[in-house]
């Protein structure tokens, strides 16, 4: 719990337009750092904190965030304006940052059942556009040049999740162990480095409330410098896994809800970023990455909830997709083996 005394005595005299009545109260939406809406008569923040307890080294690193959205602030990226980081551990218990409370809309269905096909045209392309400009960011030229380690990102990436996998393995999935021999092997030799989100899903983008708009990217725990492509890659995700798998569109007529084909997206993207046409076995590679890390995160979900760990009512349903997702994954690499995609 906040102590809602000792937080407004600290922020009223550090906040813009600080005045009238103080309130407190905890913003949904799943994040793993706890949010919370914070007003001052009419006006609206956001605080972002830490949540309790003992966390791993490089885990819940809301100082990093509040950087990265610093940063942000002068480019194309939309971004909430941010007001403070604090790191004393006496205001509210652990470090925050308070931000603006951006009106607008979280969906979570990329498919958008509530959205008209122009509507939804708009939208996934403006979510193409955002992703594009974030990519194109000179991140050295924003103070960002050791946000990261430049380069080999596949490799580290691959080693990190295939420590966190085995480290919360529950059962033996045969497509998780033949994606850790496979995908060391098949890195394309093409290492770019960017800026890159880590978790740019259509929930963690804001929509304007009632304009087919991008108006805030939200949650970058995972930012990082990584390679775009792995970052793009599991933004469309969403086109090969089924909603039942993981709030995925696969299967859905596409054309007749107004939303580009993958080919089509992808294609966007790269036309919006600047670059020429993707190799297809680097894209596929991509793509089955993107799905091995997704399954790594949901087994450690699952090991959690075993535990009794996880504080997600979800975190059994979410955990057991682990082999869907993997066995989709391997599924992917032998087709692209055996020839184009349809």
């Amino acid at each position: 719990m906040i102590d809602a005394a000792a937080a407004e005595v600290y922020l009223r005299p550090r906040l813009p337009e600080a005045d009238g009545r103080f309130a407190i109260a905890p913003l949904g939406g799943g994040q793993s750092n706890p949010t919370f809406r914070v007003t001052f008569g009419d006006r609206a923040y956001v605080l972002r904190k830490q949540p309790a307890g003992a966390l791993l080294p490089s885990a819940h690193a809301v100082d990093r965030e509040y950087r990265v959205l610093r940063a942000l602030a002068a480019t194309d990226v939309p971004v909430p304006r941010t007001y403070l980081f604090c790191d004393d551990r006496a205001i509210v218990g652990t470090p925050f940052f308070v931000m603006d409370h951006v009106p607008g809309r979280t969906l979570w269905d990329p498919a958008m059942p509530d959205l008209d096909p122009r509507a939804r045209a708009l939208l996934w392309d403006d979510a193409n556009r955002v992703i594009a400009a974030l990519h194109r960011v000179d991140y050295a030229a924003i103070g960002l040049a050791d946000y990261g380690r430049p380069g080999n990102y596949f490799a580290r990436q691959i080693a990190r999740w295939t420590r966190q996998y085995r480290a919360s393995e529950t059962e033996r999935i045969d497509a998780m162990d033949r994606l850790i021999d496979w995908l060391p092997g098949a890195i394309p030799d093409d290492d770019e480095t960017t800026l890159v989100h880590g978790d740019y899903r259509l929930d963690n983008l804001l929509v304007h409330p009632v304009q087919p708009r991008i108006v805030a990217v939200l949650d970058w725990e995972l930012s990082t410098l990584g390679h775009p492509l792995a970052d793009l890659a599991y933004h469309v995700m969403a086109w090969r896994l089924t909603k039942a798998e993981f709030r995925g569109m696969a299967g859905r007529d596409l054309a007749a809800l107004g939303i580009p084909s993958e080919h089509e997206y992808v294609e966007t993207y790269c036309r919006h970023a600047g670059r020429g046409p993707i190799e297809r076995n680097d894209w596929e590679f991509c793509m089955a990455f993107s799905m091995f890390r997704l399954a790594a995160i949901l087994q450690g979900i699952a090991r959690r909830a075993l535990d009794g760990t996880s504080a997600s009512a979800d975190a059994v349903a979410d955990g057991a997709r682990a082999r869907g997702i993997a066995q989709a994954a391997w599924r992917q690499v032998m087709h692209a083996a055996a020839g184009p995609r349809a």
